[in-house]
C-alpha cells in the first residue's frame, strides 16, 4: 500500500495538471485555482489583490486554505497547493520555485511599561536578559531571530509560543515579554527596541 502512494500522488498531479492545460486551451480563464497562505499574508497583504482576482476571473473558483508556511511548502510540493503565498524558507527543495513579492522588516518591541519600553535602546546582551513571545521553533520568523541571537552567543528566553502574530502583539501589550513582529503589525500600542540586529523577512509566492 505504502509503495502504491506516490504513485497515486503523481498521477493525481498529472490530471491536475491535464485538467488546468485543458482550461487555458479554451481561452477561458475558469476552473479551480488551490492556494494557500498564511494568516497574516491573508488578513494584511491580499484583500487588495484578491478582490482584483475576483473582478478579473469570476469564474475561477479560488479555493483559499489558511496554513502556516511551513505546511504550505510541503502542500506545494506535494501536488496538495499549487500555489503558496507565504514567508519564504532559506532553503528550497529543488523541484520548487519561489519569487520575493515583500520584503517585512522585522522589529523587536515590548509595551510601553516594560524596562525597555522605557529606555528603547538596547543591546543584545540586555535583550537576552528579558523573557519573549514568539512563534514556534518550526516557523522561519523564530528561525530568523533565534540564529541571529545564537551566532553572537546568547539563548532566547521564550515564555510563550503562538503563531498568530496578532495574538503575539496582544501578548506584548499585555506585559507578557519582548516579540519581534513585522513592520504592517507596529503601531502606538507598543515600542519599538532599537538593537544591533536588522532582521527581515522575505514573502512571496512558491
Amino acid at each position: 500500500g505504502q509503495a502504491l502512494l506516490p504513485r497515486v500522488q503523481g498521477l493525481r498531479n498529472e490530471l491536475a495538471d491535464i485538467r488546468r492545460i485543458a482550461s487555458n486551451l479554451s481561452g477561458t480563464m475558469d476552473g479551480y485555482l488551490v492556494m494557500g497562505t498564511s494568516h497574516h499574508i491573508g488578513l494584511h497583504r491580499l484583500p487588495p489583490i484578491l478582490s482584483q482576482f475576483n473582478q478579473d476571473y469570476p469564474n475561477v473558483h479560488l479555493d483559499l486554505r489558511f496554513v502556516s508556511s511551513e505546511e504550505a511548502l510541503e502542500a506545494v510540493e506535494q501536488g496538495d497547493l499549487e500555489l503558496a503565498v507565504v514567508t519564504l524558507p532559506n532553503t528550497l527543495p529543488p523541484q520548487l520555485q519561489a519569487n520575493t513579492i515583500w520584503k517585512d522588516q522585522l522589529h523587536i518591541v515590548v509595551s510601553a511599561t516594560h524596562p525597555l519600553g522605557k529606555n528603547p535602546q538596547a543591546s543584545i546582551e540586555t535583550l537576552a536578559q528579558y523573557r519573549c513571545v514568539l512563534p514556534s521553533q518550526e516557523t522561519y520568523t523564530y528561525q530568523i531571530i533565534n540564529q541571529a541571537m545564537q551566532v553572537l552567543g546568547y539563548e532566547l528566553n521564550v515564555y510563550l509560543s503562538t503563531n498568530y502574530l496578532e495574538t503575539l502583539k496582544m501578548l506584548v501589550i499585555a506585559g507578557f515579554g519582548w516579540s519581534l513582529l513585522p513592520h504592517t503589525l507596529v503601531d502606538e500600542s507598543v515600542v519599538i527596541v532599537n538593537t544591533p540586529l536588522h532582521l527581515t523577512r522575505e514573502l512571496g509566492v512558491i
